[in-house]
């Protein structure tokens, strides 16, 4: 180019001010601008029940990403219907002016509205998100200007010029940019995707949660494969470079990376064979709690107390875990204490599973039941037994209102509760022969 690009549109656009032809592409501008205008606020009316009504996340993230650029984008259609048709007659150098800042805008909403939705699907934003959006921005209107400027095709030759050695191979800095930035903008489509393909699956009412999880995971990590291998084929580079690096790699998982490895390979194995989901109560080593992750690495149990405890999956797989929950989720609970034995037994033993079975979170069936379990030192000791459906509500609980109602059965009925009790017998030692002859 020997002239800037720049400076052409303005030295056009000032041939193109003095004359009056000049005045009709304005207001082929405003009424672009405002047929845009309108015919976006018709379509985001018409969208708005959609986006409401709309069940599916995949719905509801295409009328957000739809709004978020339509003005915009109707915008450069309304202005490429009229370049073409004012084009010939007259000069649209205004028109040209506008293509790339207007194209910019609508890139840089739908790039911010992609980004908030695929890492801040929440809604908290963090820093580096803030930062990124920042620096997306600054780099989209950096290339608006080196367009503008005529810079762009000797910046891009430059780096083309600037070639980096990689082992036998030699791979051009301009190269490593566009593959920099197609493994960008594929790897967030892809966790977009991902993103929109797990809000599908957890809806399914009909499909195990361990089997959503574990479509939602191997989804995301084919996406994100797909893309990283279909942006380096685009660029050009040849994958087979990527073949010193897959040892590496393996090399690495066999010695340094095998517990990681196995963690991973495990989380797959929980989700598949279902003998753990979330929401089941269980114990492992020290660790007793309910599950409220599963997690490809590793699985969160909440602890009683609230203490969340972060378990490497390989533990569950290679050591023996109590699942309370696992076909049924009924768990069985038992109180001891011992009656003096002048109590009647027949009836108390039938007085205690009553009193146990008013209890509200003890099941009835199987019902609250009294057993005489020995003949102790002080009396006789009675085992009162039952069973409760909702472990992941705490048994301390529960065991205390048991205790409780029976304590009210021993008031009521003046049942004796023995203390020990032990006879201690003082021998007296007489004098030995010796010392009456001294």
């Amino acid at each position: 180019m020997s002239a800037p690009l720049l400076a052409s549109l303005l030295s056009d656009l000032a041939t193109d001010f003095r004359e009056p032809q000049f005045f009709w592409q304005v207001g082929t501008v405003l009424c672009c601008f405002a047929l845009a205008w309108g015919v976006s606020r018709l379509l985001k009316t018409s969208v708005a029940g959609t986006h409401e009504r709309a069940s599916s996340g995949v719905v509801q993230l295409g009328v957000g990403s739809f709004s978020r650029v339509l003005t915009p984008a109707l915008t450069l259609l309304f202005l490429l219907i009229g370049k073409a048709i004012l084009g010939q007659w007259q000069h649209t150098n205004l028109i040209r002016l506008l293509f790339p800042v207007i194209g910019s805008l609508a890139l840089i909403r739908f790039g911010f509205y992609v980004v908030r939705k695929t890492f801040a699907r929440d809604g908290n934003l963090g820093k580096f998100l803030a930062l990124f959006e920042k620096l997306f921005a600054g780099l989209v209107w950096v290339g608006v200007v080196l367009h503008f400027s005529g810079l762009w095709p000797d910046l891009l030759e430059a780096m083309d010029d600037l070639v980096i050695p990689v082992g036998k191979n030699k791979i051009s800095l301009l190269t490593i940019f566009q593959a920099s930035i197609s493994v960008a903008i594929t790897l967030i489509v892809a966790l977009w995707a991902s993103a929109a393909l797990e809000t599908r699956l957890m809806m399914l009412p009909t499909v195990h949660t361990s089997l959503k999880v574990v479509l939602s995971r191997v989804g995301r990590a084919l996406l994100i494969l797909i893309a990283i291998l279909m942006s380096l084929t685009i660029v050009g580079i040849d994958l087979t470079v990527l073949s010193v690096f897959g040892g590496a790699l393996g090399v690495g998982l066999g010695f340094g990376l095998q517990k990681i490895a196995s963690s991973y390979v495990s989380g797959f194995i929980i989700l598949l064979d279902r003998s753990m989901s979330i929401g089941d109560m269980i114990t492992v080593d020290k660790f007793s709690g309910k599950v409220t992750q599963i997690n490809t690495r590793y699985t969160v149990v909440l602890g009683p107390d609230g203490s969340e405890s972060v378990i490497p999956n390989e533990m569950l797989v290679s050591t023996p875990v109590q699942n309370y929950s696992l076909t049924n989720s009924k768990v069985a609970m038992s109180t001891d204490l011992t009656v003096s034995y002048q109590t009647d037994l027949d009836t108390l033993l039938a007085l205690l599973a009553s009193a146990a079975a008013k209890v509200a979170r003890v099941a009835q069936d199987p019902a609250p039941s009294a057993s005489l379990i020995k003949f102790g030192a002080d009396g006789f000791d009675i085992r009162v037994g039952f069973w409760i459906s909702d472990p992941e509500n705490g048994r301390v609980g529960v065991l205390s209102e048991v205790n409780l109602a029976i304590w009210q059965v021993i008031k009521e009925h003046n049942i004796d509760l023995p203390f020990p009790q032990r006879v201690v017998t003082l021998l007296k030692n007489e004098p030995s022969e010796a010392a009456k002859l001294s």
